[in-house]
């Protein structure tokens, strides 16, 4: 869902204080002159002062951001109170190290420091090495380990000789790209899983009787399991025991004769489980299709076999942890840049205020896209992709104090991230209190689309679709297991084709375990399996959604008077003893004052979930209700809910007369009798990314 920047947005900010943001993202769309210029022509010896040498090359560009960045504090010793730019020009910088911005790097309310690229060059700052030297291997002891239909087409390269040594061990090291994407560990299967066919006998589990075995050994069917003995560390990376909990583990044995693998302790915290699945990795004789490759830790050595022609520069790995960090920093803008090839994050901003991210490009990075903790920072137009873990995650606000970080992150598209953390990695992820998620783009991963945890949270007009692929019981957007982070609002996004691992079905927003007071206002869900959930939590609102080819549209169930009893009489146990609920203090202020019917909690049916309204919702095709747990079980939950909740009008047999419901038009016409019983039209038009010259994808074209 696409469409033109809109002024209303820009009204937004001031009416909710965002001026700051507001006015910052107005300057970064205008290309003030350059104070200092960095080119890969250019000199640390010169003035930085042209952007290109000049004819006797005596003066022109600096050659580093380090260098820029020394003349601009130099500069600003002088004049304190006016903006300051330095512009990067078109090219390929591979950083040595973190480029780091600090205190002393500080714009002012009345000049910011703006750190950007020209519109239409791409600034790409990496922090990988090219591996330019290569040859087919044709060692026999290695050409042995291969599959014979391999052998000539895997070519090694000599890490050490290159001066790379820290490899990092197969679980979160070194990754190796190739033309721009990232490549695969030698893997088994190459696609899909072994499944879990039997655990050995003495270890039982039993999870609310879900029966597995604490004990990391276990059982296989397939017969390729037994030709690894010459393997050096072989890994495995399975979903043992929950579909929602996945982990890499070291393989210590593998029996052939009876079929039996086992992991190195610690074992996994849940166990595992019969039905479950993995896959094993780090395989020399499995690297057997293009696009794998193995590192030989103890010769240090790199096996690949190409997808392609290898060219010079087309081989990458990573060797930084992180690119850019802004630690303390405020009023700067960073804008136009492509980040690439870095082990952890790639741009870590922590502390600070009113600091702007805006139209990076941020790709092929083996951890997190883009880290923001502080006050009033803005993520606007980024495109991230081909992550290791998650998108951006942002930690903003004091909830003990309830002051809000008033962090945005907006207009940016997040896709094909969690490549290897798989689960609890999602686009986008809102900690603390009073942050904004808007107009964002998020598709593509094997779990979340976006978390949140906290307090006065906006999650709004934001696309979501094909997350959840890899696991089930997991939420689209995903939040859990308290009841003082209250004051969130999900209103106006779109959720779509999200139908968990193998079709067996996830959570379109999952209010987890009881967690309370969230707003689910005029959201569109299509074929998403149980598309809003609430989890035995209370005070929610679902309103005047619309619901198609859902299955079912809402679960509500009452777990805190069931399976999840003990974990209710805990917090029962705390808000008597300490007054506290899971460290907030409930009976005093700012909590007393905000949130008063947590004061009066323990004195209405604490574990039981009441006060929650669930009306004015369509449900087009699909099933309205779920089945309920907990001390529901057996029977009717909405009769049952009824005694404690609001559940009613709901429109789910009439036709609701949607416009173009097969176009993707979600507008009702005006004669239909949803809209006559009261339900609102959802702004579906500005659901979404919207066009701005501070969008990543408009950079070339401007």
């Amino acid at each position: 869902m696409k469409r033109t920047f809109f002024l209303a947005f820009l009204m937004f900010f001031s009416s909710a204080a965002l001026y700051a943001q507001n006015r910052a993202l107005e300057e970064a769309k205008t290309d003030h002159p350059a104070d200092f210029y960095v080119s890969l022509e250019g000199n640390d010896a010169w003035s930085g002062k042209l952007a290109e040498p000049n004819e006797a090359r005596t003066d022109g560009p600096f050659a580093t951001l380090e260098r820029a960045k020394m003349a601009l504090r130099e500069s600003r010793a002088k004049e304190t109170e006016r903006a300051w730019t330095v512009v990067v020009r078109e090219g390929d910088y591979e950083l040595s190290e973190t480029f780091p911005l600090t205190k002393e790097d500080c714009g002012t309310e009345k000049g910011r420091i703006t750190w950007r690229t020209n519109r239409g060059e791409k600034v790409r700052l990496l922090g990988g090495r090219q591996l330019k030297t290569w040859r087919t291997v044709t060692e026999p002891a290695v050409l042995e380990q291969l599959s014979e239909n391999v052998r000539g087409k895997v070519i090694q390269i000599d890490l050490r000789a290159l001066g790379i040594s820290d490899f990092g061990s197969p679980k979160e090291g070194m990754e190796l790209y190739f033309e721009g994407k990232p490549m695969t560990l030698s893997r088994y299967p190459n696609d899909g899983f072994v499944k879990i066919t039997g655990l050995t006998p003495g270890y039982p589990k039993d999870i609310r009787g879900t029966k597995g075995s604490t004990h990391g050994d276990f059982q296989f069917e397939d017969e390729r399991l037994t030709t690894w003995g010459n393997e050096k560390e072989i890994w495995v990376h399975g979903y043992w025991f929950w579909d929602w909990a996945e982990e890499k583990q070291k393989v210590e044995s593998i029996d052939a004769a009876t079929r039996t693998l086992k992991v190195v302790p610690p074992y996994h915290t849940y166990g595992y489980r019969i039905g479950q699945w993995f896959y094993a990795f780090n395989l020399l004789c499995e690297l057997d299709q293009p696009g794998e490759y193995y590192i030989d830790r103890d010769r240090g050595i790199l096996y690949f076999y190409p997808p392609g022609e290898v060219t010079e520069g087309s081989m990458v790995v990573t060797t930084l942890p992180t690119l850019v960090s802004m630690k303390d920093v405020s009023q700067v803008t960073f804008r136009g840049f492509t980040l690439e090839y870095a082990r952890g994050t790639a741009l870590a901003v922590a502390g600070g205020r009113e600091n702007l991210v805006a139209a990076c490009t941020i790709a092929n990075i083996s951890g997190s896209g883009i880290s923001v903790s502080g006050t009033q920072h803005t993520i606007f137009g980024c495109h991230l992709y081909h992550l290791g873990k998650s998108g951006i995650a942002v930690y903003g606000g004091d909830r003990k104090t309830l002051v809000p970080g008033k962090i945005l992150v907006m207009n940016n598209e997040i896709h094909d991230y969690a490549l290897r953390q798989r689960v609890y990695a999602p686009g986008i992820m809102l900690q603390g209190v009073g942050n904004r998620a808007a107009h964002n783009k998020i598709y593509n991963a094997p779990h979340m689309g976006m978390g949140f945890g906290g307090n006065e949270h906006v999650i709004e007009f934001n696309e979501i679709y094909n997350v959840c692929f890899e696991s089930n019981d997991a939420g689209a957007i995903y939040t859990g297991r308290n009841w003082s982070m209250r004051g969130n609002v999900l209103r106006h996004n779109y959720l779509h084709d999200i139908r968990g691992f193998e079709n067996r079905g996830c959570v379109g927003i999952y209010l987890d375990d009881q967690f309370s007071s969230a707003e689910i206002y005029g959201n569109i869900f299509r074929n998403v399996t149980r598309a809003t959930m609430i989890g035995g939590g209370r005070d929610c609102r679902i309103v005047n959604n619309l619901y198609i080819d859902c299955a079912p549209c809402v679960h509500l169930d009452a777990r805190g008077l069931g399976w999840q009893k003990d974990f209710t009489q805990n917090w029962i146990n705390e808000l008597r003893e300490k007054g506290t609920h899971l460290g907030m203090n409930l009976m005093e202020p700012p909590y007393s004052e905000k949130y008063p019917e947590l004061t009066r909690i323990l004195d209405e049916n604490p574990g039981t979930p009441c006060g929650n309204v669930v009306t004015h919702n369509i449900c087009v095709r699909g099933n309205w209700n779920g089945t309920q747990s907990g001390q529901w079980r057996g029977s009717s939950i909405w009769a049952k809910a009824a005694e404690f909740n609001t559940m009613e009008p709901n429109f789910l047999q009439d036709d609701p007369m949607l416009e173009e419901e097969a176009a993707g038009n979600y507008t009702l016409k005006p004669e239909s009798p949803a809209l006559k019983g009261g339900f609102q039209q959802i702004p579906w038009q500005k659901i979404g990314l919207f066009d701005s010259p501070l969008r990543a994808a408009a950079q070339k074209h401007l």
